[in-house]
């Protein structure tokens, strides 16, 4: 009988652990600076740097158009099936930018294996990431999302002692795109301030 008890634990303790991870999708819930619909639109080249738009070209500023999955993610801080992200054991050198707005938010250097099923970072670029609290699922979490764009990323736990830093950035793989090193990254959209 305490066989049956423990054999049926590991399952549900794997799952509690998984959800815990990155957390489940709650489409109810509208993240911190939640996007309207007309936020996401075909892609656009930010001004040069240093230069403020004009009234006409901040009027015509949009994101990077996302797929539905982006959307769901990124939008509605969904969270990609575990083991299915592109970026999870990819290892090469090179830049993590936001999908959304193209701000950089890490570098390959600071990725490692965490074995949780998404890409994990133990350091973001200085300024690149936002934390807020998530009680979602009836525990207390720290959401990542983009600073720029408020695009939702994953969370971030502390604790674990899997670095030296004792931090991993549990990223969706579908919330970043990889730029390999030696190449230059796409400027990042700004949209003016309303």
């Amino acid at each position: 009988m305490t066989m049956n008890r423990v054999s049926c634990s590991a399952p549900l303790l794997a799952a509690i652990f998984l959800f815990s991870c990155c957390g489940a999708d709650d489409a109810s819930r509208d993240p911190v600076g939640a996007h309207r619909a007309s936020d996401v639109g075909a892609e656009a080249n930010a001004p040069a740097a240093g230069n403020p738009p004009s009234d006409d070209e901040a009027h015509q500023v949009t994101y990077n158009e996302l797929t539905e999955e982006e959307q769901r993610v990124i939008l509605h801080a969904g969270t990609e099936r575990p083991g299915t992200g592109e970026y999870t054991d990819l290892e090469e050198d090179g830049l993590y930018i936001c999908r959304q707005c193209n701000a950089p938010l890490y570098r390959s250097s600071d990725k490692f294996h965490s074995g949780c099923g998404w890409p994990s970072f133990d350091d973001e670029i200085d300024g690149a990431i936002e934390r807020h609290s998530d009680v979602s699922l009836g525990m207390v979490r720290t959401e990542i999302v983009c600073k720029n764009c408020k695009g939702h990323l994953g969370h971030v736990f502390e604790g674990e002692r899997m670095t030296d830093k004792n931090t991993r950035h549990c990223v969706n793989s579908v919330s970043m795109r990889f730029v390999p090193a030696g190449e230059q990254p796409p400027a990042t959209i700004v949209k003016p301030k309303d």
